[in-house]
């Protein structure tokens, strides 16, 4: 059998039902022999095109889509049509089409998702019809690897966005598959429909999800461990992304379930590595020592405490205790500096709260401002995850920059309307002084004859390759080990370690190999904390290249059993 029999796809579809199979599809790429073959001869035009020329075709349709949203909607046409193609293009054109296809934009089609739906992709559980679960799962008859679920409560900065939180699960999947290699039909998205707090959408006749308001937390967490147990006896060694999930669900939904399943959360976890490895590579463009720095954040969520942990682990990597490590966290919330003696904390906070004795003299009516924190704490950095827009004001940033020759401010909140500050006011501010990174991605800045690049503080450059590595290895989980290993390889991949004007994450065009070697380092942590089988170096790179998916067609054929 030559190879390119080998690679061959056998299928029992034919004419317009294969047309209508996604997964299947080569639309005006099949030849004319597999025309024939699969009875396509008179559903397609005659010309028969390559891969690359269906490519520019769509590009150039893609291009003359006026609006960023239109644009989302033409490419989600394009997956749910031919994911061979689309995928295909978005690797040509990755930097111009993932603000498209992820943040920004997506947060607009969550917003829409009623209006825009046109074909299913996913599976939908509502909480009305639980008991179906098992049958629910059962409907995808393809071995699942990679799973994303949401339960639409806390969508970007954008809110309760009801069953539109599974434009989050598609979005993010398409990455997946896309950087990380990850084959698409291998990937589900999941939408638990708990219901809405979402007034407009309650009121809306067009609203597609489950019409009622958010079941309480008994019925919550029931529901969630029914879930569980049902993925649990489907797909036993599947990984499970939770993703946008409420503040209050977030923690708790974490911490019991990463040591049953191959689990983790991509706000808490992945904005938490991303950001730790983007403040790891500012910390030496600006000659510091990530154990010597302070660090502010506005906004004390699962988020910005995640990401606080994380930083907390790489100072005690350095020598700290974790005592001496905590008291270099400052925590902002809408009340001020979280502190010890303010009630109603969560447990996550109530770790990162600063002794109210040693903050007391700060105290302006009452309570310690970001202002207060950074005229007497002098941060070297400050995060904002705080989805409020405007809060990183001229007073702070130009105090930072009298503070620290090289201040670091990451405004890092989505979408774009919701950002701390922009980075043309940040870099006027501080006089061109600060080493910037955004959760939403901007163009370059102009500042006095000088061209500053601006980092997206992405979680694109985590997860595909923690998924990766831990597909590849067979882990049982996901542990903060494998994280931090993820972290300190993106840290190292830092262009500005290279040259201090750059960057300081990589540029789009490389994250190919910047996925491969997290993958690597994830995979070898996990097999040093025996969470998965040991092997040869050789073997788990050989295994990480052989799960690396292509979107390259192969010849169809027609099976006949």
């Amino acid at each position: 059998m030559s190879r390119a029999e080998s690679h061959s796809i056998h299928t029992g579809l034919s004419g317009r039902m294969l047309l209508e199979n996604p997964l299947l599809n080569k639309g005006t790429a099949f030849t004319l022999e597999e025309r024939s073959e699969l009875d396509l001869h008179g559903l397609l035009p005659p010309r028969v095109e390559t891969l690359e020329e269906q490519c520019r075709r769509a590009y150039k349709s893609f291009s003359i889509k006026p609006t960023p949203i239109l644009k989302h909607i033409y490419l989600r046409s394009l997956q749910d049509t031919n994911e061979t193609l689309f995928y295909a293009l978005v690797q040509r054109h990755l930097e111009e089409m993932l603000p498209i296809i992820y943040t920004p934009v997506v947060g607009q089609a969550c917003q829409r998702f009623s209006d825009l739906y046109r074909r299913p992709r996913g599976l939908y559980i509502s909480y009305p019809e639980r008991a179906r679960m098992d049958a629910m799962l059962a409907n995808f008859k393809r071995n699942i690897e990679v799973i994303v679920v949401t339960d639409g409560e806390r969508i970007l900065g954008l809110g309760d966005q009801g069953v539109g939180g599974m434009g989050i699960c598609i979005g993010k999947l398409s990455l997946y598959s896309a950087v990380g290699g990850i084959t698409p039909n291998q990937t589900l998205p999941i939408m638990l429909d708990c219901g809405t707090n979402n007034q407009k959408l309650l009121e809306d006749p067009n609203y597609l999800g489950w019409r009622h308001e958010r079941i309480d937390d008994e019925q919550y967490y029931e529901f969630v461990e029914s879930f569980i147990k049902a993925l649990k006896r489907r797909w036993p060694n599947a990984l499970l992304q939770f993703e946008d999930f409420a503040i209050n669900h977030a923690t708790p939904l974490l911490e019991k379930y990463r040591d049953e399943l191959c689990s983790f959360n991509d706000d808490i976890q992945g904005t938490a590595g991303v950001t730790a490895a983007t403040l790891l590579a500012a910390a030496k463009a600006a000659d510091k020592s990530i154990e010597d720095m302070k660090i502010a954040f506005l906004g004390a969520g699962s988020a910005g405490c995640g990401i606080a942990e994380q930083i907390i682990r790489l100072m005690m990597a350095k020598g700290l205790s974790e005592e001496e490590a905590r008291q270099r966290i400052y925590m902002v919330d809408r009340f001020g500096l979280v502190h010890d003696e303010m009630s109603d904390l969560r447990a996550f906070q109530q770790k990162l709260a600063q002794k109210h004795d040693d903050i007391q003299p700060w105290m302006t009516d009452g309570s310690v401002s970001l202002v207060d924190v950074v005229k007497h704490a002098k941060p070297d950095a400050i995060i904002g995850v705080s989805g409020q827009p405007g809060l990183f004001t001229q007073e702070i940033i130009e105090q930072m920059s009298e503070n620290h020759e090289q201040p670091i401010v990451f405004p890092l909140s989505n979408p774009i309307s919701q950002v701390e500050a922009i980075p043309e006011d940040i870099i006027k501010w501080s006089k061109g002084k600060a080493l910037i990174a955004t959760g939403s991605p901007f163009d370059p800045v102009s500042y006095e004859g000088r061209s500053y690049p601006i980092a997206q503080c992405n979680n694109i450059y985590i997860f595909p390759g923690l998924g990766l590595g831990a597909l590849a290895s067979g882990a049982r989980r996901i542990s903060d080990g494998m994280l931090d290993a993820a972290v300190q390889t993106l840290a190292l991949s830092s262009p500005a370690l290279i040259n201090r004007e750059s960057p300081l994450l990589p540029t789009l065009d490389s994250i190919q190999r910047v996925t491969n070697d997290i993958a690597l380092a994830v995979a070898l942590q996990a097999q040093k904390e025996e969470l998965a089988p040991e092997t040869e170096l050789t073997e788990i790179e050989q295994r990480i290249r052989e799960k690396r998916w292509s979107p390259e067609y192969r010849r169809i054929r027609m099976s006949y059993c």
